[in-house]
């Protein structure tokens, strides 16, 4: 459900009963009860609300809202749109339940709402994201988190650490992990033989090391590396090249170097903005977690304490982020 203080709880009852969802998939929402129904009585009457603690007591009809009730009490009375341990706690134990059942075989793939990293570290859970929690309860070494959608595919050497740390952290080894990750995870999406295109870190990717040497010391070899186990990569490119060119088609990925290389491009053609109402009308594409042994996917926006209760979330990025954790679970059957 996401932080129940923001528009996780909102664009969930939006999209789980929604006709489109509904003939692909059976949706369960992890979270309270309490925040569930007073969300379904906004926007969805009419529907009834049924609090399970085990998934087979689901009844998946269109007028019942399922939901995994994780027992915290009093979450209706929180003020939207705040920082709060309390919904921090309730967002976290959200998470942690929807991977326990996911790795238990009960849940073919999992979704995530957006969460508020300081209410989760007030509630003393010390995590910089979900791809963290995600990470620590499979217990996953080598991960990486995808922005994906219809116009460009991201994957991030390095997210959620300064920049300084980060020229630090990007090494041939890691790089060469980043680059099979995406291959893989965009065959999971159905693009049988991707073509990846690998960001530099420096300006003009170094531009024969006047810039740097870290292109040519640490992102090449990593490219030849993995051209030579039979990835079509190409790279280091640089960045303000290599986006607009995926953009236009030229390659199916790209490996960023670090988070806002990779996120600037990614939000400029996914957020729709209205210039006359000053506001965020759309919101779209989706954060896939590679290299665990479940299926994460999550929408690409924050949980909006702006608009927070006011019945304007748009549930768009959800959509996404379900239809894509139902192509990518079709494709792991397959």
């Amino acid at each position: 459900m996401g932080d129940p203080a923001g528009v996780g709880p909102e664009i969930a009852v939006k999209t789980v009963i929604m006709p489109r969802i509904l003939k692909q998939c059976n949706p369960v929402i992890i979270g309270s009860r309490e925040v569930i129904s007073k969300e379904a009585a906004k926007y969805a009457p009419g529907k009834k609300v049924m609090a399970v603690s085990k998934i087979s007591d689901c009844d998946f009809h269109p007028d019942i809202i399922n939901v995994f009730d994780i027992g915290e009490k009093g979450l209706d009375k929180l003020e939207y749109g705040r920082i709060s341990p309390i919904a921090g706690k309730a967002a976290f134990l959200s998470v942690v339940k929807v991977i326990e059942l996911a790795l238990d075989k009960q849940l073919d793939a999992t979704v995530t709402g957006p969460i508020h990293k300081k209410s989760i570290n007030e509630a003393g859970y010390y995590f910089a994201g979900h791809t963290e929690i995600y990470a620590y309860y499979t217990h996953t070494d080598d991960y990486a988190m995808l922005l994906a959608s219809p116009e460009l595919n991201v994957i991030h050497v390095t997210t959620h650490v300064s920049l300084r740390e980060a020229c630090t952290l990007i090494t041939a080894d890691l790089v060469y992990k980043k680059i099979n990750l995406i291959h893989k995870g965009l065959q999971a999406i159905g693009i049988e033989h991707p073509k990846i295109g690998v960001a530099g870190l420096n300006p003009h990717a170094g531009d024969e090391g006047l810039f740097g040497t870290e292109d040519i010391e640490q992102i090449m070899p990593a490219v030849e590396k993995a051209r030579k186990d039979g990835v079509d990569a190409e790279g280091p490119i640089p960045s303000d090249t290599l986006f607009p060119k995926a953009i236009a088609g030229t390659y199916d990925g790209c490996v960023a170097m670090y988070h806002d290389q990779g996120h600037i491009p990614f939000k400029l053609i996914g957020f729709n903005w209205n210039k006359k109402s000053k506001k965020m009308e759309s919101v779209s594409g989706v954060n896939i977690t590679l290299g665990l042994p479940i299926i994460r996917t999550s929408v690409d926006h924050g949980t909006a304490f702006d608009i927070a209760g006011k019945g304007i979330a748009s549930p768009t990025a959800l959509v996404d982020a379900i239809e894509y954790a139902i192509r990518i679970s079709k494709n792991s059957i397959s």
